[in-house]
């Protein structure tokens, strides 16, 4: 009798469990064809009906999980932000004697593979960031949340990394630079991808921060004479 009732509670579970797995599915299906046609056609160019079309998957589908066009894009976004945060924080391990200069320079290309891996959140959000629309897009709004997010890892980042020698404003100038030379860099990559090695440029970034460290350091040390 206790085994028949254990089956009987089960059976729903697991019928809700494979519910709940083909609706991720089909959640994930409709952001991959997304992500698609947004990276092709831009924002305005996307259509549910060319989402229902490139995913296989009905409209009525498509706006089971998303309410409108806006908030599916804002998705696409959100995840490829996600996974350019899972690539860029992939632990790898230092090389034995390497200095705290190389340290810095092997995390900023890792940024620029990360971006190379994971465009999708920069190429839409920049686009759409650059646009004045009458009434701002869900999917706008979400690209400046995850770029929020991004310069305040980066401030904390940058804060660990220099701490002693730059002060908080320094610190925030930093990362706003970087900021700024990444995207300028990634537009440059899209414009002309077999003229930008992103990863040289990275490099190059990374030596020039270190010099922008330096040369606000001692501005710092100056003014305290």
């Amino acid at each position: 009798m206790a085994a028949a009732k254990t089956a009987r509670k089960s059976g729903p579970r697991r019928a809700e469990r494979k519910i709940r797995a083909h609706g991720e599915e089909s959640r994930e299906r409709i952001l991959d064809a997304a992500t698609q046609i947004a990276g092709e056609r831009g924002y305005d160019g996307t259509s549910v009906a060319l989402v229902s079309e490139r995913s296989g998957l009905p409209a009525s589908s498509i706006y089971w999980h998303f309410e409108s066009k806006d908030q599916l894009i804002a998705a696409v976004i959100e995840r490829s932000f996600h996974r350019w945060l899972e690539r860029m924080h992939a632990w790898v391990p230092p090389r034995e004697g390497e200095s705290q200069e190389e340290l810095f320079e092997a995390a900023i290309r890792r940024t620029a593979a990360a971006l190379t891996e994971a465009p999708d959140f920069l190429r839409l959000g920049l686009m759409l960031a650059l646009e004045r629309r009458p009434q701002e897009a869900t999917a706008r709004r979400m690209f400046l949340q995850v770029r929020e997010r991004a310069y305040k890892g980066m401030v904390a980042s940058y804060e660990a990394f220099f701490a002693g020698a730059l002060d908080a404003a320094d610190v925030r100038a930093l990362a706003t630079l970087t900021m700024a030379a990444a995207d300028g860099l990634f537009i440059a990559q899209e414009v002309d991808p077999a003229g930008v090695d992103l990863d040289d440029a990275f490099q190059l970034l990374a030596e020039a921060l270190l010099g922008a460290a330096k040369a606000l350091s001692a501005r710092r040390d100056r003014s305290r004479r």
